[in-house]
């Protein structure tokens, strides 16, 4: 989980893909209220889990696949989610 440098707080994981998961890059931390920000390995494990997200969506275009293979896919999405969120917090 992301430790806060100014008041070394560890956030939990709710407080982690909230802050994550917006468009703004600065994060402010639920303890202390301090901007903090991305490190660029975190980013760009986010960018990977975006790509990763979107890669149905691009086959669907692409190959015009059915709306029951695209939703088989995102039993592995979630699988494949849980294991980043695993080894990108630790």
């Amino acid at each position: 989980m992301p430790t806060c440098d100014n008041c070394h707080n560890k956030w939990n994981w709710k407080q982690t893909i909230k802050r994550t998961t917006t468009l703004d890059p600065a994060m402010i931390c639920p303890y202390c209220g301090e901007k903090q920000y991305q490190t660029k390995k975190s980013r760009t494990k986010t960018g990977f889990l975006i790509m990763i997200v979107l890669f149905p969506l691009l086959l669907q275009f692409s190959f015009d696949i059915s709306v029951v293979i695209l939703l088989s896919l995102f039993p592995i999405l979630a699988v494949i989610f849980c294991v980043y969120i695993h080894f990108s917090l630790n």
